[in-house]
């Protein structure tokens, strides 16, 4: 074994995705050297003392707009985020993520535009600004025969292996004929489809009725979206994948509904993985309601349900294993920029704006983490094995970064959460104040935290330290990650195997 290592970590419980166990860990080169019960007569030139507290995989948040040109909404309205790279990024490891995702946003306004154009724009806003490494999903808004013909490049030219379809907005939805040729396509080429499942007649159907009484407030943002137009779309959408032989993930799953209907599927067989959000399993739509505008910060689609139970269906959803992964959907408007949420106070010239205005989206790259240990790990739903698997290994085999990204084993990346001991974090009330990124609010302000990231460590370097209060990671040391297929669909059969001699033979669907 060399005679010196970068670092040591001495005095854990580590925790991955399968077991826990006391070890100390040794890294080298930004890599996981070795982990053994002792490994303290090694030589290194920084120490850790975890002093028995949880050390885990660095997390890996799947979901993130990061310096999106307008809201997902898709909107003619000129919407201006809140985070880009750098905000963002610096967000991420002060909060223990040390990968995240974000979307490059085709869009139909640009028809000249390939993907190939997309990816390098995006290229552009992240190289150099980035304090955690990330990588891209696309978001595929005209599946024209000329920009699926691309796919085949997306994993060998560019390392992106998934793309995100929505079934509702009116300038991203596609039509169920579109999501054929664009899911099938993606399974040809070993790319991961995402699918935004609501189902947009009926909220278009249900904001006409609103407008007609004239209730525009945010609250009536969630009026428009009843739950079940999330559940006709997530059926529809597992019925779509089923008729192809195509994997999917559902993402933002916000309704105990909808986790029966893909827990369905799951128990055919299908190849069905659904990802949810803090926002759905801790917050009512209780916020919607709060008076002078601020509603419209928990204004995000789909919207946070009414009640307890449906939170309650939720968390039995990520117990029983109906979910892959919990993702921030970090999507963040400033309140005091008027191309932020009070754009629609000023576009619409109400005095107390229109919901159909207002930018969908919350921030929470920062709080993912934490908010899961705290309310899954502290309080006894969640093992730390679920937990890990939920936010950060799950999300790294599923879009085909594992296991150099959400492991703790020899040779992987030295990606690292170390918390603090339980008996010596004091519990902390979340403010905005305590936050990195570049949003004025939080929609989970004052909930009472008993665990946060004490030290972060990306590729062996420590980016971020509690006790010092700051991120000590460098801009521009955040790597993108170019990806492979996913670790889930590697024994899958493709469906470009489905022969024209099959076709003769009368070959159909299995529903």
């Amino acid at each position: 074994m060399d005679s010196e290592f970068d670092t040591l970590i001495i005095n854990a419980k580590i925790g991955t995705a399968s077991e826990c166990f006391p070890g100390d860990i040794a890294i080298k080169n930004g890599k996981i050297y070795a982990i053994a019960p002792d490994l303290k007569a090694l030589k290194a030139k920084n120490v850790i003392d975890a002093e028995g507290a949880y050390v885990t995989p660095g997390g890996v948040d799947g979901h993130t707009h990061i310096d999106q040109e307008s809201t997902p909404g898709g909107s003619d309205y000129p919407y201006r985020g809140a985070d880009g790279f750098e905000t963002g990024s610096r967000s991420s490891v002060a909060g223990g993520t040390t990968t995240f995702i974000a979307f490059a946003m085709q869009h139909k306004h640009r028809p000249d535009h390939s993907l190939s154009d997309v990816i390098g724009h995006y290229h552009d806003c992240a190289t150099g600004n980035s304090y955690a490494d990330y990588a891209f999903h696309l978001i595929i808004t005209d599946p024209t025969p000329e920009r699926l013909a691309e796919f085949p490049t997306l994993i060998p030219k560019f390392g992106i292996s998934s793309v995100k379809l929505y079934m509702t907005y009116d300038r991203l939805k596609l039509s169920d004929y579109e999501v054929l040729h664009t899911i099938s396509t993606a399974r040809k080429n070993g790319i991961t489809p995402m699918i935004h499942a609501e189902n947009i007649d009926i909220i278009s159907f249900f904001s006409e009725e609103l407008e007609k009484l004239d209730l525009l407030d945010p609250y009536s943002h969630a009026r428009s979206r009843p739950a079940l137009a999330e559940h006709e779309a997530t059926n529809r959408a597992i019925t779509l994948s089923e008729v192809v032989n195509v994997p999917i993930l559902l993402v933002h799953v916000s309704s105990p509904g909808s986790v029966q209907r893909i827990r369905k599927g799951q128990g055919k067989g299908l190849p069905i993985y659904a990802e949810t959000c803090p926002q759905y399993l801790l917050l009512t739509d209780a916020g919607l309601q709060k008076p002078n505008y601020e509603g419209a910060n928990c204004v995000c689609s789909p919207p946070l349900r009414p009640s307890k139970e449906d939170l309650d269906g939720l968390w039995n959803g990520l117990r029983n294993g109906t979910f892959t992964m919990v993702s921030s959907d970090h999507c963040p408007f400033r309140t005091d920029d008027p191309l932020g949420k009070p754009v629609s106070i000023k576009d619409s010239g109400k005095p107390g704006g229109d919901w159909r205005l207002i930018p969908n989206g919350i921030p929470g790259i920062e709080t993912r983490v934490p908010l899961m240990f705290t309310f899954g790990v502290c309080t006894g739903r969640l093992s730390i094995e679920r937990f890990v698997q939920l936010t950060s290994t799950n999300t790294a085999k599923l879009y085909g970064m594992y296991p150099k990204k959400g492991s703790i084993i020899p040779g992987a990346d030295a990606d690292l959460v170390i918390w603090y001991p339980e008996s010596k974090y004091k519990s902390t009330k979340l403010t905005n104040d305590m936050l990195h990124h570049n949003c004025d609010y939080t929609a989970f302000e004052g909930m009472e935290m008993l665990n946060w990231p004490r030290y972060t460590l990306l590729r062996g370097q420590t980016v971020w330290d509690a006790d010092k209060g700051e991120v000590t990671g460098k801009k521009g040391y955040g790597q993108y990650i170019s990806r492979e297929s996913s670790w889930y669909a590697k024994n899958q059969v493709l469906f470009d195997d489905i022969t024209q001699d099959a076709w003769k033979n009368e070959w159909r669907p299995s529903y």
